[in-house]
């Protein structure tokens, strides 16, 4: 039940998503709720983990280095290079090259987790390409863009602290302690984080509505075009290098799932809210992708466990 239910969880975010845009009156006092439910997946999360999952993935820095190189150098790259095939005006070719020169998201974490990745090593990957963005960030937009953005650094951090580390490292402590206790329920737990993601997406397209509603063809062709580009590039590189299935799709969703959220604030700030179009556009659609690639990913596991 619970892998049928993993399993239908894109056509159930998807169908929730729809009801969002034509009738976001029904989530967007809900904006309060996607901190928790965020925190609440996360802990979900470390509960199916523990201690030596995370000694297991400190001794990988070589593919954690190797992710944020990939993240850095590509998804710039594929977001400059789409903005001018696509003939994108000014202001949304700054939002969609924001997005390539973000770190990747806390959302990667979840979609690595319901696709059956490498979840404390997609942890530590969002950390260490937070870190560098610091410097990356900057030094990218000025490249593509020739104007640098100063990046709230302790902001963001205390974001990860709160919203990520913390809710992982406790549902860690108590599976590594008491995991025993929750043997028989365990399973449920990949199911009610889908039902979670579901509703966080859904309150950002209830809270994006009318920016939706004014994003040219080209603009999201160009969005989904960039967030396929890294999963795809994502995913090669470290099989060319002969890395694991499960590291695989770990890297392939860290580079693909970008911190959206942070180029959104950025844009407006320094921009204008039509720079910042683009990257409220990625923010829903590298869900609903990742969603649908957890999925296929998450019943692939499942066959092959049979």
């Amino acid at each position: 039940m619970n892998t049928r239910l993993i399993t239908l969880f894109p056509l159930g975010s998807l169908l929730l998503s729809i009801t969002a845009y034509f009738y976001p009156v029904l989530f967007v006092d809900a904006k309060v709720a996607i901190i928790p439910l965020l925190a609440l997946v996360m802990f979900l999360m470390g509960m199916t983990l523990t201690w030596a999952h995370f000694k297991s993935a400190l001794k990988q820095p070589i593919i954690i280095l190797l992710t944020v190189i990939i993240q850095f150098v590509f998804m710039p790259l594929f977001a400059y290079g789409l903005a001018q095939s696509f003939n994108l005006s000014g202001a949304h070719t700054i939002g969609l090259v924001l997005v390539g020169c973000s770190a990747g998201g806390t959302a990667s974490n979840v979609i690595c987790y319901l696709a059956k990745g490498n979840v404390a090593l997609s942890i530590l990957m969002t950390m260490a390409s937070t870190l560098c963005s610091v410097a990356a960030m900057p030094l990218l937009s000025f490249l593509y863009l020739d104007q640098s953005v100063a990046i709230p650094v302790l902001s963001m951090m205390q974001s990860i602290l709160m919203m990520v580390l913390i809710p992982v490292l406790l549902g860690t402590m108590l599976n590594s302690f008491y995991g025993h206790w929750f043997e028989r329920i365990q399973g449920v737990f990949p199911a009610l984080s889908s039902i979670a993601i579901a509703l966080i997406i859904a309150i950002i397209v209830g809270l994006n509505q009318q920016n939706f509603s004014v994003v040219s063809l080209s603009v999201f062709f160009a969005v989904v075009l960039h967030n396929s580009l890294g999963m795809t590039i994502g995913y090669l590189i470290p099989r060319l290098l002969k890395y694991d299935a499960a590291i695989c799709r770990t890297v392939s969703i860290e580079v693909g799932m970008q911190n959206s959220g942070l180029s959104v604030a950025l844009a407006i700030k320094y921009f204008s809210v039509s720079a910042a179009l683009p990257g409220a556009m990625f923010s829903i659609w590298h869900n609903v992708s990742g969603s649908i690639l957890a999925s296929y990913w998450h019943q692939k596991g499942e066959k092959l466990k049979k």
